[in-house]
């Protein structure tokens, strides 16, 4: 892979300094920070969201907050963090980043589309917000008719409205990251050299492009129903409650994989830089992205084996579930085989993909539970339910989140915060997640229903909800302390070398840190592979000797 050395020029966060330069700003990396700014505000409002509902749970009888307040607690909670955390961080922030640099392109296929996307993100958000605070939401994330239609008395109507304009945000990203993949990259950067990360994230705009408009339609028809009262879910209005969740599901299920995918790229290149060594396996990696991507659409139904499906379509759904484990189980062994006689490197990325990796684990051998049909209908709408898709989506997508944050944030700004504080601060965030989730687990077994305010019917449950909850508070402990530790290093961290990491890409071998406003001084070629790590040849240089000497 041939590179372009920097020379001193102004790099993208100089070009310009006024609130209009950042707000009517072309360029993907501003675009990516201003997505930085407005996640990391949501992120904060569903944490806070998610405390209240942990320690109203420390009582079996409920102190805190009435039976309204907790539902609308727990329905902002979800709401938040699915729909303007985990669909867009990854995407949003890397994706818009560094997709460009990573195929050799100055910017996006569209430039104005990808800044309008944030603009709708943003309206989408505000509209939330006041629904939030002006009356709350109170049918959870999932807006099951005919709770959000005909019984709430809550803003569920801004809210959806608010929903369905985030996901124009989350089309346009997508077509954009299509289209740049397909037409811009540079000379040599063939399809088998592009990186796993920018698979990734091809795999998930396909996602995004299908399934979005679905979901969209669905809640622009509970708004109908809502305002116009024109049945069609709910059953007192002459509609179909279960038309709603094959509805809902369809794109809900693959919306997973649109939260984990982009956090299953990012460990791909985490684990072959911190293990010195190329990715195991590369075109079996890259493929099975795009068979989760096909596979998602086939399984919706394994939330539903409890409705009125047939028992037929339980079994389909029951298997194609357990085959979607497959292409997932793929990755997972052949990052352990990069780290096979690599050199690993335990820098506190590595320590957020380690810790990514035995999350992900569990979350996902727990849902072969939930994928089959007679321990799913013992489980269903309980703890464990509750468990396993926070094992999925926050140990895997969070900690990818984080990982990604903590490797690319001296390309991002230039700067290196404390190393050390970030390690052991990784693995309070391992420790704390496990104490707050593996006792829902628990619960969820015995039976502790989820959404429930009060459960004084069976008041030994108490204890797993207080251990939940102290795990709760050591997890929001670690992810409070990055947001110190990484402003600190905006100011006062020492300068990043253009590739502290000796990492391997055309974002850290041919562009400085942090880059210059069109990426590169030159169009970069490509001409060889695109994990060139070499384990027992980096060994040996430390010891001063060649492969051919040894």
């Amino acid at each position: 892979m041939t590179t372009h050395v920097a020379t001193e020029e102004k790099n993208y966060l100089q070009e310009g300094h006024t609130l209009a330069s950042w707000l009517l700003t072309k360029d993907h990396k501003r675009i990516a920070i201003l997505y930085l700014i407005s996640v990391s505000f949501f992120f904060f409002v569903g944490s806070i969201a998610a405390m209240m509902v942990r320690l109203e749970l420390t009582s079996p009888r409920g102190t805190l907050m009435s039976n309204e307040t907790y539902n609308k607690a727990f329905s902002a909670h979800g709401v938040v963090m699915v729909f303007f955390f985990l669909v867009v961080a990854i995407p949003a922030i890397f994706g818009n980043f560094l997709i460009p640099m990573q195929i050799g392109a100055r910017d996006l296929a569209f430039p104005r589309l990808n800044l309008l996307s944030w603009y709708f993100y943003m309206a989408g958000g505000i509209m939330f917000l006041i629904a939030m605070m002006s009356g709350g939401v109170d049918a959870g994330w999932t807006f099951y008719t005919p709770m959000s239609s005909i019984y709430s008395n809550g803003q569920i109507t801004l809210a959806l409205v608010g929903a369905f304009v985030v996901g124009f945000s989350s089309i346009f990203t997508g077509v954009n990251f299509i289209a740049t993949i397909h037409k811009m990259r540079a000379p040599g950067m063939t399809w088998w050299r592009l990186p796993l990360f920018v698979w990734g994230h091809y795999a998930t705009s396909l996602i995004v492009i299908l399934g979005t408009p679905v979901v969209a339609i669905t809640l622009l028809l509970v708004v109908f129903e809502r305002v116009a009262k024109i049945g069609i879910f709910s059953p007192e209005l002459g509609g179909d409650p279960v038309l709603f969740q094959h509805m809902f599901w369809f794109y809900s299920h693959p919306a997973v994989y649109i939260m984990v995918l982009p956090g299953m790229a990012v460990i791909s290149e985490i684990m072959a830089c911190f293990s010195r060594n190329k990715v195991f396996g590369y075109h079996f990696v890259a493929l099975s992205s795009l068979g989760i991507a096909a596979l998602s659409f086939i399984v919706w139904g394994h939330h539903m084996f409890v409705s009125s499906q047939s028992m037929y379509q339980g079994i389909f759904f029951s298997f194609t579930s357990f085959l979607v484990a497959v292409p997932s189980a793929i990755k997972v062994f052949n990052w352990s085989l990069t780290m096979y006689k690599g050199s690993v490197w335990l820098a506190s990325p590595m320590i957020y993909a380690l810790g990514f990796l035995g999350l992900f684990t569990v979350g996902g051998m727990t849902g072969l539970y939930l994928a089959s049909v007679g321990t799913d209908v013992h489980v269903t709408g309980t703890y464990f339910v509750v468990a396993h898709f926070h094992y999925v989506m926050v140990g895997g997508t969070l900690l990818a989140f984080l990982g990604a944050l903590h490797f690319w944030w001296p390309k991002f700004f230039g700067r290196m915060y404390p190393e050390g504080v970030a390690k052991w601060n990784a693995m309070l965030v391992f420790i704390g997640f496990n104490l707050t989730f593996l006792p829902q687990f628990v619960v969820g077994w015995l039976g502790m229903p989820r959404r429930y305010h009060y459960y004084y019917f069976a008041p030994e449950f108490q204890v797993y909800h207080v251990m939940s909850t102290l795990g709760a508070s050591a997890l929001a402990i670690s992810l409070i302390v990055p947001a110190f530790y990484l402003t600190y290093s905006l100011f006062k961290g020492p300068k990043s070398p253009p590739n502290p990491w000796a990492a391997r890409g055309l974002e850290w071998e041919a562009a400085a840190s942090p880059p210059i406003k069109h990426n590169f001084h030159g169009v970069p070629v490509v001409v060889g592979d695109v994990y060139g790590y070499d384990a027992e040849a980096e060994e040996l240089a430390l010891r001063g000797m060649t492969k051919e000497e040894a």
